[in-house]
């Protein structure tokens, strides 16, 4: 059985993560707004850096003002959330256009980052830090 790559409300999907985050993204042919759980991105991410890393994809590839953005985010903090949603736009390009692959590539933004919070150890406080030292 083949499944398409079409999600039912006519758009193309992909779905991206980032630290403990995870985003399901839908791309709908639209004049460029960003929704993410049903709040403009704006109201969602108030900094200024995170709208600009999430819309980094449609920028590199010139897709800026021709697509609209519905995302649905669980899991994490707002940068691993913004992170996740970049990919995941990332993703969505590919398939909107094969030809998208290899800007997005040289960006970096089809590499799912892979950096994530490191294990406590026992014996240590956090997952490096060591007790201090006392002499007596």
């Amino acid at each position: 059985m083949i499944r398409s790559t079409r999600s039912p409300r006519s758009g193309l999907t992909g779905i991206g993560g980032r630290k403990t985050a995870s985003a399901r993204v839908l791309l709908q042919p639209g004049t460029g707004n960003v929704i993410v759980d049903g709040k403009p991105m704006e109201e969602r991410f108030p900094r200024l850096i995170w709208q600009n890393q999430i819309t980094m994809p449609l920028r590199v590839t010139n897709t800026l003002r021709s697509f609209n953005v519905l995302a649905k985010v669980t899991g994490g903090g707002l940068s691993g959330q913004a992170g996740a949603i970049t990919h995941g736009i990332a993703r969505a390009l590919v398939k909107v256009d094969e030809a998208n692959r290899k800007p997005l590539r040289l960006a970096g933004l089809l590499t799912r980052d892979p950096r994530a919070k490191e294990r406590k150890k026992p014996g240590l406080k956090r997952a490096r830090k060591a007790p201090q030292y006392t002499k007596r």
